[in-house]
């Protein structure tokens, strides 16, 4: 992607966006703490937040907010988790349904200190959200669960109509990026969710040190495993602590590397500086 030492410290202009506001936004901001509910929109401190608020969305991050793992791109805590809140669910559903949200994305932190890595509490979200809000459709956007199928099978058994697990960079970086996660594993687990029949997708943060060949590999590791969406986004650093962003991608790149994908096979390539998981995620579900 030709690397070239600028000063990183300053955005380029395709990465402002204006500061979020209005009373959409509001009404969600509010519902959400009310609710004491996280979610990765604050605690990934996502670009976006202002323009899915404002449309009524939102990602809700279940199982706390600290994290088991200490990846080095994330801004979320790496603490000793609190236990798990057995009103979670109900919360969340309720949430769901006072937003009207005809698709929900939910996530969470790495649980690696629960039994089952947290999959109980993930499909008990998923369940009580579809009970009480019938005809919703879901992403659910998990960690690997240290590889567990007998996890993934709980999660797949509730049947979400997506199943999202992030490779996050490409082959060489991932040791140095991801934190207990490998790439190959990775692979592993979305070859299983897509041989379940539900919708398996993924993605990867550019700007990290990567090449365009590595990521066009990457793109054709996933597919080639059964992924049907791929999402590819510019990485922000968090702080001076986190990994160092090695460039900011030019929307050219953005806009060559969908069209790659596209003509790969997949059926949605989301492709831009802004994008995150789960941006225009509700789109992914009709693939």
């Amino acid at each position: 992607m030709n690397i070239k030492e600028q000063n990183i410290a300053r955005l380029p202009r395709w990465m402002k966006v204006p500061l979020p506001k209005g009373q959409n936004y509001s009404r969600v901001k509010n519902l959400v703490a009310n609710q004491k509910l996280n979610t990765i929109c604050v605690s990934g401190n996502c670009p976006n937040k202002g323009e899915c608020w404002n449309a009524g969305t939102a990602t809700f991050m279940i199982l706390g907010e600290k994290c088991t793992r200490n990846c080095k791109f994330c801004q979320v805590h790496t603490l000793k988790p609190e236990p798990v809140d057995p009103d979670e669910p109900i919360r969340l559903a309720e949430t769901i349904q006072e937003l009207q949200l005809k698709h929900a994305v939910i996530t969470s932190v790495a649980r690696d200190e629960l039994h089952d890595g947290g999959a109980g509490h993930w499909a008990e979200c998923i369940r009580k959200a579809k009970e009480l809000n019938p005809g919703i459709t879901m992403e659910v956007l998990i960690p690997d669960f240290r590889r567990g199928n007998i996890a993934l099978d709980t999660i797949i058994n509730e049947k979400p109509e997506v199943i999202s697990h992030n490779l996050e960079t490409v082959k060489r970086l991932t040791l140095e990026v991801r934190s207990m996660a490998r790439y190959e594993h990775s692979l592993e687990l979305l070859a299983y969710v897509a041989k379940s029949g539900l919708i398996a997708k993924t993605g990867i943060m550019l700007g990290l040190g990567e090449t365009e060949k590595e990521v066009i590999n990457t793109m054709q590791d996933a597919y080639n495993v059964g992924v049907k969406v791929f999402t590819l986004g510019q990485y922000l650093r968090p702080s001076k602590e986190h990994y160092p962003v090695k460039e900011y991608i030019h929307p050219d790149v953005f806009k060559r590397l969908q069209e790659a994908g596209l003509k790969m096979g997949f059926a949605h390539v989301e492709s831009g500086p802004q994008v995150r998981s789960s941006y225009h995620a509700e789109r992914h579900v009709i693939v």
